[in-house]
C-alpha cells in the first residue's frame, strides 16, 4: 500500500498502551485467535467479551516512555513502523468515512485506536491479546495488539502483506459505521428476541463490515495506494479469519450452524462486492442468501 505527501497519521485518534503492564484477568483456556468467534458472540449478547470479572481493575503500569504516532505516512509500511502504518490505515479509513457520511444523521464521530501489549482494560472487559482485533460498542474504540499479524500468518497461513493488514483495521471501523447507523443495536434486539437467529445475525453484521472494508478499499485503489496484488493479499487475509478455516485449525472439523462471522468464501466475496462497488449502499447482508 503507497501512500503519498498528502497522507498523514493522526496521532490524536490513537491511545498507544504498548509497554503498559495490566494486571487483569483475560479470556482463559479459549485458544488463541479462535477466541475471535467468543468476542463477537459476547458483544452481541451484551456481555463484557473478555471477562465476566466485574471486579475494579488493576491499573496499568507504564514500562517506558510511547512516542505519540504521528507524521508523515509517505513511504511508512508494515514492514519499516507496522505501528505507524496502522494509524496512517486507521486516519485515511476515517477521513474517507467522515467525507461519505458528510452531514448525515449528524455526521461521522470518529472512533478511538487503542494499540496495546497482551491485555488492556476496556468499555467490554478486559481485552486480551487472544481476543483478536474487535470493536467495542460502549467506549467506541477499536482495540488491537499489533501481534495478531504474526498469528494470522503463522497458525492460520495468511500472507500478510500491508493491504492485508490494513483490511482487518478497515473491517473493524466498518463495525463502528454500523454503530454510528444503528444497525448493531438493531441485530442485538432482533437477537435478543429471536435466539434461534442469533449466529445467522451475527454472521450477516460480520460480512457487512468486510463489505464496508471493500468500500474503502475500493477509493484507496482508485487513487492508486493499492495494487492488484495487495488485494488479492486482502482476499486472503479475509479467507484467513472465515469461520471454517478457524474451526478446522482449532477444533479440527467444521460446523457451519455454529458460524457467527462466516466462511472464508462468504468474507471474500462480501470484501469483493466492496471493493467492487464503492457503495456501501451494495453492502445489502440483511436480504437474501449470503
Amino acid at each position: 500500500m503507497q501512500f503519498d505527501g498528502t497522507d498523514n497519521a493522526d496521532g490524536s485518534m490513537v491511545e498507544d498502551r504498548r509497554g503498559s503492564r495490566y494486571m487483569g484477568a483475560g479470556v482463559g483456556g479459549l485458544g488463541v485467535v479462535g477466541t475471535i468467534v467468543y468476542v463477537i458472540f459476547r458483544l452481541l449478547s451484551g456481555d463484557s467479551p473478555a471477562t465476566a470479572d466485574t471486579r475494579a481493575p488493576a491499573p496499568q503500569r507504564p514500562t517506558h516512555a510511547v512516542t505519540p504516532i504521528s507524521g508523515t505516512c509517505e513511504g511508512v509500511t508494515s514492514d519499516t513502523d507496522q505501528a505507524k502504518f496502522i494509524v496512517c490505515v486507521e486516519t485515511n479509513v476515517q477521513a474517507f468515512w467522515t467525507k461519505e457520511f458528510g452531514q448525515q444523521a449528524g455526521g461521522y464521530r470518529p472512533a478511538k485506536l487503542v494499540l496495546f501489549t497482551e491485555q488492556t482494560p476496556s468499555g467490554c472487559g478486559v481485552a486480551s491479546a487472544q481476543t483478536g482485533p474487535f470493536y467495542c460498542p460502549p467506549d467506541s474504540k477499536v482495540y488491537l495488539d499489533l501481534g495478531f499479524f504474526q498469528e494470522l500468518r503463522r497458525r492460520f497461513h495468511a500472507r500478510g502483506g500491508d493491504f492485508a493488514e490494513a483490511y482487518v483495521v478497515a473491517h473493524e471501523y466498518g463495525h463502528h459505521v454500523q454503530d454510528l447507523l444503528g444497525v448493531s443495536s438493531k441485530v442485538h434486539d432482533e437477537q435478543r428476541h429471536d435466539p434461534a437467529e442469533r449466529n445467522d445475525l451475527s454472521v450477516r453484521l460480520e460480512l457487512q463490515a468486510d463489505c464496508y472494508a471493500g468500500v474503502w478499499g475500493h477509493h484507496a485503489y482508485e487513487k492508486g495506494k493499492v495494487s492488484h496484488e495487495e488485494i488479492a493479499l486482502a482476499l486472503d487475509a479475509a479467507a484467513a479469519v472465515g469461520d471454517d478455516r478457524i474451526q478446522r485449525e482449532t477444533r479440527g472439523h467444521v460446523n457451519p450452524e455454529t458460524f457467527t462471522h462466516g466462511s472464508a468464501a462468504m468474507r471474500q466475496k462480501w470484501f469483493n462486492a466492496g471493493m467492487a462497488s464503492g457503495d456501501p449502499g451494495s453492502c445489502k447482508t440483511f436480504s437474501g442468501a449470503l
